[in-house]
């Protein structure tokens, strides 16, 4: 892994040469895990755009042992200040690290003046998103990552299949839970979010949180759920039906399944996010639910559940070959149920790479 992370930070130092930037001081955590591998809940990170042996990490007395496993081959610094103690590093070398980038995304107006007094005549120039930039391509450690978070999820919802945890009478929270348990069970650390357990006319709200609500015979029952695994986070959606399902069930199910077949099949390198969108929605669109399918088609997953690109109609940019996304058609009746279908892919240039694998026939439990 440490390699991953070195090979990380010299992407970085490319990025910064690129944008005249001396350093970049980094902030947010989950950017200074993805580039040295630290965990721990305060720190931050001085990257020398030339120099490695300039870079510098800086914790808390409470992660000296925790860093020093984590990210044994940097310069390390002990302060609870971590990113006004390394301004100030940066302040007194003012020939290394003259024009300093900040992920001004993530420090506020009062942060801003804390960091420049500290800085001294270091001047500290906003750099947002250039480690997000480096996140949208995910390399092979973190797709193995994503792998083995799909894999939990996967046998969790077999699992709980197969043990009759889906059926009715149970609540929507007791299925949650039951979910949840079983991922654990099969090697996640927690899970991605929320899981969504939504049964019935519950169904046609996108985004309902269990309830006490009862599952009942002929109820379509819509699963949206993952796993964290190594911090990488999984998303899958799966719509079931509960005893034999009513025809409109079937067309509704069937609609949404070609829809989410034509999204699939658009992922490649190079293609415009609003296309694959376009691609999903123009089938829902042509059959006359094009109102009833309400949200994005998807989004891309890493290190958080929902991170860059965005799969919509107001997206922005292209796809490029290791990008990790969602592709999530749905289709909602309001008062009556809804289908909604995910996976976690990754674009490739021969056809994108499935990582969630559950069957997307429609299940009768």
């Amino acid at each position: 892994m440490a390699e991953s992370h070195v090979r990380r930070r010299s992407a970085l130092r490319t990025r910064l040469r690129e944008q005249g930037l001396d350093a970049l001081l980094v902030v947010d955590l989950l950017n200074l895990r993805y580039l040295t591998g630290f965990t721990g809940s305060n720190g931050a990170l001085l990257v020398h755009a030339v120099d490695e042996d300039r870079t510098v990490f800086c914790t808390d007395g409470r992660y000296q042992d925790q860093s020093a496993r984590q990210v044994p081959e940097l310069e390390r610094v002990i302060e609870r200040a971590s990113a006004l103690a390394l301004a100030a590093r940066a302040g007194k070398d003012r020939d290394a690290y003259g024009r300093t980038g900040f992920e001004s995304q993530h420090v506020s107006v009062d942060g801003l003046d804390a960091l420049a007094a500290a800085a001294e005549s270091v001047e500290l120039v906003r750099a947002p998103n250039l480690v997000e930039w480096l996140r949208l391509v995910k390399d092979d450690t973190e797709i193995e990552a994503l792998r083995m978070a799909c894999a939990a999820a996967d046998r969790a919802l077999a699992d709980l299949i197969g043990h009759g945890g889906l059926r009715a009478g149970r609540t929507e929270r007791e299925v949650a839970r039951d979910l949840e348990n079983r991922m654990l069970d099969h090697g996640a650390a927690g899970r991605s979010f929320e899981s969504i357990v939504a049964a019935g006319a519950n169904s046609a709200v996108p985004h309902h949180r269990p309830t006490d609500a009862v599952l009942r015979a002929g109820d379509f029952v819509k699963l949206d759920f993952g796993a964290l695994v190594d911090g990488y986070h999984s998303d899958m959606t799966r719509t079931l039906v509960l005893g034999e399902p009513a025809d409109w069930q079937r067309e509704l199910y069937d609609l949404v399944a070609a829809a989410q077949a034509a999204g699939r099949a658009a992922l490649r390198p190079g293609a415009q996010v609003r296309a694959v969108d376009a691609a999903a929605r123009e089938v829902i669109e042509r059959a006359g639910r094009g109102e009833q399918f309400s949200h994005g088609l998807g989004h891309g997953v890493g290190l958080e559940i929902h991170e860059a690109p965005a799969l919509a109609k107001t997206g922005e940019g292209t796809l490029s070959a290791g990008m990790a996304v969602t592709v999530e058609p749905g289709v909602y009746l309001s008062g009556k149920g809804g289908v909604r279908i995910e996976d976690t892919l990754v674009v490739r240039d021969e056809g994108p790479e499935l990582l969630t694998l559950t069957t997307k026939q429609l299940m009768v439990v």
